[in-house]
């Protein structure tokens, strides 16, 4: 029993320390931070873990090319070795024939060269898959953008909606202001001032439930932004400006050229084809080529007891020629033409996706655009429709049904609005990550 109640003690003590962490990692601020969507891009780029990996796996393939490039370059290294041997009695008399003395020095500078067709096709194919983990990184990073502009205009449709939430509680309690006022005068019956509370008491949910909301879309965005996501911050950037659409073939022509999804497919149907290059030249010769200069003697010193010079130098050839090696080549060709082909099936996906992406991206943000333009003039015609409603009432025309009605269209239309102006953005974002065309 006493080990069971030490575990929550435990446990709370470094959930507090993770706390404290957290906090210590904050600096301390007079305010909220101020974030524009470029400054929200480059916070998200720092944290996500995704885009890390993927910059991770660009900056490992760019280290093995490099290691295939050294493989073509010649190799230095400076040997130095002592050798002794039992010696048989005898003046440079030792026991082992395939030593050269009793005391051998060998310190030597050597450099080696091996000539072969798969080395230049390795470094050719590290190159490809070089090129296309920068293509994947430029993937995770375009989605970690449409990530982050749908959490950030997420946040400026929340915000909107308690704003529409707010104003139309304040609507609400001026109108209930005038049914009261009406009833104690005799004009309208005690009806109205019953429809009248529930309105505000609806009105009051909406606007609880908004608050929420737009607390949620903060943690939403400040998780991606911060080590602490209940960071108070700023949007600088508005949606009160809305980017215009690019033509078609505009787009169609930049997403051939800058689509990373397909230059990643093509570098790596590139990379799988230099593969198969690779292991057919198994098959092929390698010539090794070798120079060493400096000593192998009984002495370690420039010159022997008799004056000679123990400095000199030597060189050798070897030319290899694969005989058998039970069909390991033979595999690894194999091994390779069926990635290969792998490789153009995915090239294959890679076009068809693009084509079918870029339509539907394009259609997405045509008619949301569209979409944004009529509610536009929806909310226009709610907020002249509760205007009149209203002035129909003060005068004893209307009842309290039309005025109830008019104000849930005019939140209607002010809601999807923000909805809207919202989907429009992230459609544009959805676009630009096929194009290119995309802020960093």
């Amino acid at each position: 029993m006493k080990s069971l109640v030490t575990i929550p003690i435990l446990l709370s003590l470094a959930c507090g320390g993770c706390w404290g962490s957290l906090a210590a990692q904050q600096p301390p601020s007079s305010g909220p931070v101020s974030i524009s969507l470029e400054d929200a891009i480059k916070r998200a780029q720092s944290s996500s873990t995704a885009f890390a990996a993927a910059n991770t796996d660009a900056q490992v393939v760019q280290s093995e090319r490099t290691i295939a490039r050294s493989a073509l370059l010649p190799n230095v290294v400076y040997h130095n070795q002592y050798l002794y041997t039992q010696g048989t009695g005898a003046p440079n008399g030792f026991r082992f024939i395939a030593n050269n003395a009793v005391h051998e020095y060998i310190s030597q500078g050597s450099m080696t060269e091996t000539i072969g067709g798969a080395a230049l096709a390795d470094y050719r194919r590290t190159t490809a898959d070089a090129a296309a983990a920068r293509a994947r990184l430029e993937v995770a990073r375009r989605g970690l953008v449409v990530t982050v502009v749908g959490n950030y205009y997420g946040v400026f449709a929340a915000d909107a909606k308690l704003a529409v939430a707010q104003r139309a509680l304040d609507e609400a309690n001026h109108f209930g202001s005038i049914t009261g006022k009406r009833e104690s005068n005799g004009e309208v019956a005690h009806a109205d001032s019953v429809r009248s509370d529930l309105q505000i008491q609806q009105r009051q949910r909406d606007l609880n439930d908004a608050k929420l909301a737009a607390d949620h879309a903060r943690l939403d965005l400040g998780v991606l932004l911060f080590s602490d996501p209940t960071t108070p911050f700023t949007l600088t950037t508005s949606m009160a400006e809305l980017p215009a659409l690019p033509g078609r073939s505009d787009i169609e022509a930049a997403a051939m050229a800058h689509n990373p999804d397909l230059n990643a497919a093509m570098e790596s149907l590139h990379a799988a084809q230099l593969g198969v290059t690779s292991a057919r030249l198994g098959y092929v010769p390698d010539l090794a080529l070798n120079y060493s200069y400096g000593i192998d003697s009984a002495q370690f010193a420039v010159h022997a007891p008799d004056g000679s010079r123990n400095l000199g130098y030597s060189g050798s050839v070897t030319f290899d020629i694969p005989v058998w090696d039970w069909f390991a080549t033979h595999s690894k060709v194999h091994e390779s033409v069926v990635r290969r082909e792998q490789a153009r099936i995915e090239l294959t996906a890679a076009q068809r996706q693009l084509i079918a992406s870029l339509r539907e991206a394009y259609q997405e943000t045509e008619v949301s655009l569209d979409q944004l333009h009529l509610l536009d003039t929806s909310v226009q015609s709610a907020r002249e429709s509760l205007r009149l409603t209203n002035l129909r009432y003060t005068s004893g025309e209307g009842n309290v049904l039309e005025i109830v009605d008019s104000e849930n269209t005019l939140v209607q239309a002010e809601s999807s609005r923000a909805d809207g102006a919202a989907r429009y953005f992230n459609a544009l974002a959805t676009l630009q990550t096929l194009t290119g065309s995309m802020p960093r």
